[in-house]
């Protein structure tokens, strides 16, 4: 196969893929935040303890991290398509196997282990192909992918609800095991670009006499979008690290208002059913942030790199100012503040990822970001956790997580710098040099 046009096609069959990649995140994301209706019902039905129990998400969420460098070296050395697939039968594989509860073990194993590995197999190569489909509407289609994970969030939740009450927790994790199976669908969707190809197409070709067969080789061969190896040097180069380092600090933050939101809102003697709204809020303007950022940023006028330091700045400041509420209405007036600005951060992150390393290592560079990140949400919410028991209020674990971001934006800055000297330097080396006798000498033609 011979790609005629190594570009990305930035619409077409590309929007396509990004619909394809809305409903992997709903499928993967949203049912991963909405799993914790489980807890009480696994919990009662083994009688365990509440932190025996969560180790089944801890599972998950950990799983999901560590298996994104796999999964993006498998979409390096096959295909997106390929992994997207696999993903979506080992999510419905962990669901389906879950439905016996056999034990506690046998959930962390199921329920935990193999559907961390679907989700991170196709959460991963979902959200890489979109950026290999788009270069200068990339910002737009990753926020529109994005999305489908608060689309899906707001209406799992009810239905989720309606599940458990109808048939069951085990046959509820069954059923949503079926739903998973659509992940399958979705990857067969999401049809490799024709530069994606190419070492295949090389390969295929090494064969052939020389003539128009090598010519076709070396060509393919200077292709931008050609992948061969996972590239873990990666983390030798001094944007991907300041990068990485900023995913650290912004994790061990973005954890902490969900886990704290709803103990600060009962802490306030707000009622419980006001109380569940707030996350309904926090989903709904997540959403719409998304969306507005993503488009924003499809104009072009700011630079992706400004517009997160922008909003990092600013969710930062909303955390600030949370803990400042003092009744529902509030405290659901920042909540949509922090949420509408988390929105508008998650749209460009990955967009910035793929300026800063560039396309042709964008999948090593996910995986490896997903697995460097994963610490900050390890370290996070214990880490807020403590300080909210040494000051006995709900309040210092907000102002932690907006101090957090201040010092994650200053990556930003500082990496923002690097790469403008080196755009700099790279101009100042591409001027064409002066001649210091640009036309012959006075003296040379009078000789002649």
């Amino acid at each position: 196969m011979q790609a005629k046009d190594n570009n990305p096609p930035d619409g077409g069959y590309g929007w396509v893929v990004v619909v394809s990649a809305f409903m992997v995140m709903g499928l993967t994301a949203a049912v991963l935040k909405t799993f914790g209706l489980f807890f009480v019902e696994i919990q009662q039905h083994f009688d365990e303890l509440a932190s025996t129990t969560s180790w089944i998400t801890s599972v998950t969420i950990a799983i999901f991290h560590l298996g994104a460098p796999v999964a993006s070296s498998l979409c390096v050395r096959y295909s997106h398509r390929a992994v997207v697939i696999t993903g979506g039968l080992l999510a419905f594989s962990g669901m389906a196997l879950g439905f016996l509860g056999l034990n506690m073990v046998w959930m962390y194993a199921t329920t935990g282990f193999l559907q961390g590995l679907g989700i991170s197999f196709s959460w991963t190569p979902a959200i890489s192909i979109v950026s290999h489909y788009f270069s200068k509407k990339r910002a737009l289609a990753n926020a529109i992918a994005s999305a489908g994970e608060c689309a899906f969030a707001f209406t799992f939740g009810p239905f989720f609800q309606w599940l458990i009450s109808q048939y069951g927790w085990k046959g509820a994790l069954l059923i949503i095991g079926g739903i998973q199976l659509n992940i399958c669908v979705c990857g067969i969707l999401m049809r490799p670009l024709a530069s994606s190809c190419l070492l295949e197409a090389s390969h295929s070709e090494t064969e052939t006499p020389p003539g128009n067969g090598a010519s076709r080789i070396d060509k393919e061969d200077k292709s931008p979008t050609t992948h061969k190896t996972f590239n873990w040097m990666l983390v030798r180069q001094p944007e991907f690290v300041l990068y990485a380092i900023f995913g650290i600090l912004a994790a061990m933050s973005f954890f902490v208002p969900p886990l704290f939101l709803v103990p600060l809102s009962y802490s306030l003697g707000i009622d419980e059913s006001w109380t569940a709204s707030l996350l309904s809020i926090l989903a709904m303007v997540d959403f719409a942030g998304r969306l507005l950022c993503g488009w924003y940023a499809n104009l072009h006028v700011t630079k992706t790199v400004h517009l997160l330091t922008m909003t990092i700045t600013l969710i930062s400041t909303s955390l600030m100012l949370l803990p400042l509420a003092n009744n529902y209405l509030s405290l659901a007036i920042f909540t949509g503040f922090y949420g509408f600005f988390f929105g508008t951060t998650v749209a460009v992150h990955i967009t910035v990822l793929a300026d800063v390393v560039g396309m042709p290592d964008f999948d090593s560079a996910l995986g490896l970001f997903m697995l460097i990140r994963s610490t900050g949400g390890f370290v996070g919410p214990p880490l807020a956790g403590l300080i909210v028991d040494m000051a006995g209020d709900y309040r210092a674990g907000f102002y932690m997580a907006g101090a957090t971001l201040v010092l994650s934006a200053g990556f930003l800055v500082t990496l923002d710098q690097i790469q403008q000297r080196k755009e700099k330097g790279s101009q100042t080396n591409t001027k064409p040099k002066k001649s210091t006798l640009p036309y012959p000498s006075p003296h040379l033609l009078k000789l002649q």
